[in-house]
């Protein structure tokens, strides 16, 4: 705009100085203003040739974990399932009329998950499926977080942690119940440090009071799962329960990891959350430096043991589920992502290795915004954890829908 503005400024003088000449010479053609231009805002999704999905050197749609002794064909059937559910409400309804991508419509994003549907169950291969999917689907690439269809993905899990329903001198950190009156707190909200303390344990001084639902011996395990969104519990009296996100305030996400990177805690390469556990475990008292950081403060509700259940209000499904920005991202539709991920390798060791995967977009997250991010959903328990804190990297998401 400066430079607008000194341009203009300029040719203003100089019609001031030699406004003679300018008569002489009957110069009738106005003069030119440049006007700023506003950058070409890309829709999220871009359909891609059949040349681009299928070349001599990579075909899109090969999910050959589907099949064999491990095959986790019922899971990808299941989450199709969760999917079509949601998209008979009325919440979808109202999604999808206002989707930016006008060909992207709730009756095509239904019928493309019941025809793949039909072909999950009738194809006896990678390749069959694989075959059926390029004659039947077209392909809409995300243009990632360059325009070129990088997407950074990470990985969320649900853990598993010990609570109890009493404070005790051993659990002590409270999780939460969302206040009656949430939606009419005035805005800015309160902080996370306003409403647990630096150190966690605000108590009765917190407006929080009273709504404490489940105590626990470890702060991070509380902080865990205001990461997460969700948890299964084991009670001290030997129950079980779990709980699940109900309200969050309005801040955005922040990296404890790049906060501790920052301030040259830990190296920024390859930090990855057990790092970050292994960290606090030996440093506790930097708790109270770094949790407030965060200032999103998250409630829960009990969910009585039930599944860990995404955005769209339906379950997750461990590794056929993802996150994205649904502010851009066709809810509850078909997606396949290609990214390295962590599998165990034998003797406790995890190896990366690079796959295609058919998926299901049903949740979402603070930190997920934007067309180049995806959490992928790993599933419950400690393995779950360890995959999905070392899993990373740039991969690409595309979303399948049925030729028109």
């Amino acid at each position: 705009m400066r430079k607008t503005l000194a341009l203009f400024s300029l040719s203003l003088g100089i019609a001031f100085v030699n406004p003679v000449s300018s008569i002489v010479a009957q110069v009738t053609i106005p003069q030119q203003v440049p006007v700023p231009s506003t950058p070409e805002v890309l829709p999220p999704l871009q359909p891609i040739t059949p040349e681009a999905a299928c070349n001599s050197q990579n075909c899109l749609g090969w999910d050959e974990q589907l099949w064999g002794g491990n095959g986790d064909r019922q899971a990808l059937l299941t989450s199709i399932d969760n999917s079509l559910r949601y998209l008979g409400t009325n919440k979808a309804a109202t999604a999808y009329a206002n989707y930016q991508i006008k060909e992207i419509t709730l009756d095509r994003v239904r019928r493309s998950l019941l025809r793949f549907r039909e072909l999950v169950v009738s194809s006896t291969s990678a390749a069959e499926l694989q075959a059926a999917v390029h004659r039947e689907f077209a392909f809409y690439q995300s243009i990632g977080n360059d325009g070129k269809g990088t997407v950074k993905f990470t990985a969320y899990y649900e853990p598993v942690y010990t609570a109890s329903r009493v404070r005790t001198s051993v659990y002590k950190y409270p999780l939460y119940r969302v206040p009656s009156d949430f939606k009419e707190w005035a805005k800015p909200h309160p902080k996370r440090v306003d409403l647990e303390g630096k150190n966690g344990l605000l108590g009765n001084k917190s407006r929080l009071r009273g709504l404490e639902m489940l105590w626990f011996r470890d702060r991070m395990d509380a902080y865990m799962i205001h990461i997460q969104g969700s948890a299964q519990i084991r009670l001290t009296n030997g129950q079980r329960t779990s709980v699940g996100f109900a309200g969050g305030t309005d801040y955005p996400w922040t990296s404890i990891g790049g906060q501790l990177a920052k301030d040259g805690k830990l190296p920024l390469s390859g930090l990855t959350m057990p790092k970050l556990i292994s960290y606090f475990r030996k440093h506790p008292k930097e708790l109270s430096n770094y949790l407030p950081r965060w200032e999103r403060f998250v409630f829960f509700q009990e969910t009585n043991g039930t599944a860990a259940t995404g955005s769209i209000s339906v379950p997750v499904t461990a590794e056929r589920s993802i996150a994205t920005d649904k502010s851009l991202m066709p809810p509850g539709a078909l997606a396949l992502i290609n990214n390295s991920f962590p599998y165990p390798a034998g003797g406790g060791r995890l190896e990366s290795r690079r796959v295609s995967r058919f998926v299901l977009d049903q949740d979402t997250g603070s930190a997920i915004k934007g067309p180049g991010r995806v959490d992928y959903f790993m599933g419950t328990g400690k393995l779950a954890g360890d995959r999905a804190g070392i899993t990373g990297g740039n991969g690409s998401l595309y979303y399948l829908l049925l030729k028109e």
